[in-house]
C-alpha cells in the first residue's frame, strides 16, 4: 500500500518588522546555493550591496512586491519573493504574467517536496492576482534548479546577465503558462 502525504507549507506574508530575519534568510540561503561555486569576494559584494537592509526594506515597501516566509511545523523552511507590474526585473511577458524573483528552500530541508508545494503555491498566488503565466531566472550552471524548472514545465526563452561582484553571470529566463 502506497501512502501520500501534503508537506503543508504554510506562508505568512513578510513585513518590515521581520526586516532582519529576512536579511539573514536571504543570505542562509544564498550562501547554501551559490557559495561553492563563487568566490567569497564576490558573495560579500552581493550581500553588501543587494542583501543589505535598506534594499531589502525598500524591496518590501514596493507595493507590487511580495516576500512571504515558508514554515512547517512552525519551523522557517524557506521564503518567496514575487515581482508583479512595475516591480518586475525585467518587461517581459507583457505584464501579462509575475516574476518570481526568489524561491528558496533552507538546504536542510530540500528533497522532501517542499519545493514543488512552494512552486505551486506561487503560482496560485498568482492565480489570485488575475495572472495566468509567469517567469523567472536561473542561472546557468544551477543545474539542480533548471532540472526542477523544467521537470514543472517551464521553457526557456531568453537570458539576461545578473551582476555577481565582478562576475557577469548569465541566468537563463523561463516561463509558465497555466
Amino acid at each position: 500500500m502506497e501512502l501520500t502525504f501534503r508537506m503543508q507549507i504554510h506562508l505568512k506574508k513578510i513585513d518590515v518588522s521581520q526586516l532582519h530575519d529576512l536579511r539573514d534568510i536571504s543570505i542562509l540561503t544564498f550562501k547554501e546555493t551559490f557559495e561553492d561555486q563563487n568566490t567569497p569576494e564576490n558573495m560579500q559584494w552581493y550581500f553588501e550591496n543587494t542583501m543589505n537592509i535598506d534594499h531589502i526594506q525598500e524591496e518590501l515597501l514596493n507595493p507590487d512586491s511580495s516576500f512571504y516566509f515558508a514554515y512547517n511545523q512552525n519551523q522557517t523552511i524557506g521564503y518567496l519573493k514575487l515581482n508583479f507590474n512595475n516591480a518586475q526585473t525585467e518587461n517581459v511577458l507583457k505584464n501579462n504574467g509575475f516574476e518570481i524573483e526568489r524561491i528558496y528552500i533552507k538546504k536542510e530541508f530540500q528533497g522532501n517536496g517542499f519545493g514543488s508545494e512552494l512552486f505551486s503555491t506561487a503560482i496560485n498566488l498568482g492565480i489570485k492576482k488575475g495572472c495566468n503565466q509567469l517567469w523567472l531566472g536561473v542561472w546557468e550552471h544551477n543545474y539542480k534548479a533548471l532540472a526542477f524548472y523544467k521537470k514543472k514545465g517551464l521553457i526557456a526563452f531568453d537570458h539576461h546577465v545578473f551582476q555577481l561582484g565582478d562576475d557577469p553571470q548569465t541566468d537563463i529566463l523561463m516561463y509558465l503558462k497555466f
